[in-house]
């Protein structure tokens, strides 16, 4: 009487021991889940890895003097990238600056005055037709609009050389590119406002325009933060448009209407012309910069974000 009792107990001890379970649906989806996850940490960390693999001997031989030194001489194997950091953080800071607060404007208008109907489908649409342009047409209406508008300006200004390819061409149409991922993310979190605190406002007998200055704004200015921070990385990024109007020079710019470079125009430029070890090594830390320097906005774009939302 005692044996199937026995050989119930062999099976579920051998059950347990066994590492040949069946996998349920639910886990295979979990695994799926997580090998995802570690499939883009371990991308990150690749790409970290082979820039800095192959910019060593850059590296080995500048050292952080690479960083301070504004000489690009590819003659004499000369390289410093100085000047491509400050015209990617001062086109990009720029371009934020000037984009906020027509991204802003759009976002409210959207979000709240025209949350439905014609004219909100229109808007809706041509942001959404703004944000698919590819840069390269915005590099083209750039070059033939606004760089002969910054050139009227410089000679009406007595600026010269009036060349128009500048520092300020460039931001103005990088600019103009991040306006339509600001005003989307922005306009999306301003209609997650909830109806209840809006309602209360008028109530207590708020203006329209009281109620989006005291009650919206507050209420989703870390949401419309982290819309700007994703449009300055888009911005810092930015190769094709900024390369064809900032004029492309690899000396350190005295003032807006200079021509200049950034790190990711310089790399388009130049990389097919690198025939030397050290050339190419150098224009890979210039990615390595970029990399690192994306890293850092995105860590303090973070941060006041996350300060945002502990002062709410």
């Amino acid at each position: 009487m005692l044996e199937p009792v026995i050989e119930r107990s062999h099976q579920t001890v051998a059950e347990k021991l066994s590492f040949h379970k069946p996998i349920s649906g639910r886990g295979v989806f979990f695994t799926i889940l997580v090998g995802c996850a570690w499939f883009l940490v371990l991308l990150l960390v690749g790409v970290f890895i082979t820039l800095v693999f192959k910019s060593l001997l850059s590296i080995k031989a500048f050292g952080f003097g690479f960083i301070t030194n504004s000489t690009w001489n590819p003659v004499t194997g000369i390289f410093g990238g100085f000047p491509y950091i400050i015209g990617t953080v001062v086109t990009s800071v720029l371009a934020l600056i000037l984009s906020f607060p027509f991204g802003m404007s759009i976002a409210i208008l959207l979000g709240e005055y025209f949350r439905s109907g014609f004219i909100s489908s229109i808007l809706k649409n041509l942001l959404e037709l703004l944000a698919g342009i590819p840069s390269v047409i915005y590099g083209f209406t750039a070059l033939y609009f606004i760089v002969p508008l910054v050139r009227q300006f410089e000679q009406l200004q007595n600026i010269q050389p009036a060349f128009g390819v500048s520092i300020i061409a460039a931001t103005i149409v990088l600019s103009i590119m991040i306006i339509p991922y600001s005003a989307s993310v922005a306009r999306e979190i301003i209609q997650l406002v909830p109806s209840n605190l809006k309602e209360a406002a008028y109530a207590m007998g708020a203006t329209r325009f009281e109620v989006v200055r005291k009650v919206i704004i507050p209420y989703a200015r870390s949401g419309i933060a982290a819309g700007f921070l994703l449009s300055f990385g888009r911005a810092v990024g930015e190769t094709m448009a900024v390369t064809m109007v900032i004029g492309n020079s690899n000396t350190l710019a005295k003032s807006l209407f200079d021509p200049s470079n950034t790190m990711a125009s310089v790399i388009a430029n130049e990389f097919t012309e690198a025939t030397t070890e050290i050339y190419l090594s150098s224009l890979v830390e210039i990615a390595l910069m970029l990399f690192v320097l994306t890293v850092i906005f995105d860590l303090i774009g973070r941060y006041i974000i996350k300060k945002m939302r502990t002062q709410k």
